[in-house]
């Protein structure tokens, strides 16, 4: 059954058919091939998306597309510009550090790289920047949608691997502000180098003009965030929150959000949605069957075998949730990755939110390498150009998040320094 299976799905990303499909294929053929009953698949697949916390994820992409249609993100991207955007280069340091701010209500890299880079990728090529160069960095910093909680992929990895989606948000911090900072001191440098953005500050407001301007927008992520840690209410509860709290403030605050602006936010919210529920059922039901048959436990005794040690299990998980991550799409890969590695990593004595946080940098990493990278078919949709234009001025940014994923991946406190701390019994 699992070399039917496995073989299916091979076949299929080769033909290029889509990887909820392709799941969904192999698991059938399984199901055949075991002589099982094909309502196995009915089953699985809805406890695969029965599940409260997965709740969030459709809030969480309904919000953000209300914060792009509401007036939310360009305020955000006027407020990062008065902090950074005086220097030479700081307008990709402001799109970095509003994907930064953008991160902590959204949770989708797919939601922040159309919110802020309608907004930021025609303002840098007005700036003289080069088009290429724009989509790449807007790509690569939206990819801290998904490291920066809440986040839809920790939300899965906690649901897979049963680890508190709390404690995933609060490591998420430590990785999302290394990678960020990572990104924004290499643009600096990167234009110093190139000569570019001499005059990013044209047109700049003063920070107390902005902050007040961006008041409402700002205590979005301190409103989710503070209710989140302050046990108000769960991550799950905070994505309703966030709908709610976007669309008083689009409606009737900043008057940018029309009743007609209602039909084309909720079908692109549901549409996006749909695809992902529909990934994660198949690969829910991929997981149940892959487990039955004993896949996971046969790969975690030939890891055990093979890489003996905490540091070489690490570097061959990151070598191969790199190349996964290539050509599966990030919530299909946490479905049926976590719970077969994440049993694996604590034998090793790995903590299971470390993991997890590397598992996600490790796999967001795959939205910005071809050929299935989705924030790059985002930028350049927006970017109006096509992927293969990009590849060069991307090659450096994925090297800095690389950096990044190694760094987080062998010094754990940048996880785990602020969960222990607010997680201290």
């Amino acid at each position: 059954m699992t070399l039917v299976m496995l073989s299916t799905m091979v076949l299929c990303f080769a033909l290029t058919i889509s990887v909820a499909v392709s799941i969904g294929l192999a698991s059938m053929l399984g199901i055949q091939a075991n002589n099982a009953h094909m309502l196995i698949s009915v089953k699985e697949m809805f406890n695969a998306i029965n599940k409260f916390p997965l709740a969030a994820i459709p809030f969480f992409i309904l919000a953000g597309n209300v914060m792009e249609t509401g007036g939310i993100s360009r305020r955000l991207v006027e407020f990062a510009k008065s902090i950074v955007g005086g220097v030479q280069g700081g307008l990709p340091m402001t799109c970095v550090l509003t994907c930064m701010i953008f991160a902590a209500v959204s949770g989708s890299s797919v939601a922040t790289t159309f919110a802020i880079g309608t907004i930021l990728i025609p303002a840098l090529i007005k700036h003289g920047y080069p088009t290429t160069y724009a989509a790449a960095l807007q790509a690569t910093s939206a990819e801290l949608g998904v490291i920066i909680p809440p986040s839809i992929p920790m939300i899965l990895y906690g649901v897979s691997a049963e680890v508190s989606i709390g404690e995933l948000f609060i490591a998420g911090f430590g990785p999302g502000f290394l990678i960020g900072g990572a990104l924004m001191l290499f643009v600096w440098v990167y234009c110093k180098y190139r000569g570019w953005g001499k005059n990013d500050g044209d047109g700049r407001l003063s920070f107390g003009k902005a902050t007040w301007q961006a008041g409402w927008a700002l205590m979005m992520p301190v409103i989710i965030l503070g209710g989140i840690y302050g046990g108000v209410f769960t991550p799950t509860e905070a994505s309703a929150v966030a709908v709610f709290y976007a669309l008083v403030v689009g409606i009737f605050i900043y008057r940018e959000i029309k009743v007609r602006d209602l039909h084309r936010i909720l079908y692109k919210s549901v549409m996006s949605s749909a695809v992902i529920m529909f990934i994660i059922a198949n690969a829910g039901l991929f997981a149940f069957l892959i487990t039955r048959a004993g896949v996971p436990d046969a790969i975690g005794h030939w890891l055990q075998d093979v890489l003996k040690t905490p540091a070489y299990f690490l570097l061959g998980v990151n070598a191969a949730l790199f190349v996964i991550g290539m050509f599966i799409e990030t919530s299909a890969a946490i479905i049926v990755l976590a719970p077969i590695l994440a049993p694996v990593a604590q034998h090793f004595g790995i903590d299971p939110v470390h993991f997890g946080l590397v598992m996600v940098v490790n796999l967001a990493l795959g939205m910005i390498t071809p050929p299935f990278g989705v924030n790059l078919f985002a930028a350049c949709t927006v970017a109006r150009i096509s992927l293969d234009r990009i590849i060069k001025d991307l090659v450096p940014f994925v090297v800095v998040v690389l950096s990044c994923l190694m760094v987080i991946t062998y010094v754990p406190s940048i996880s785990l320094g602020l969960r222990d701390l607010v997680y201290a019994k």
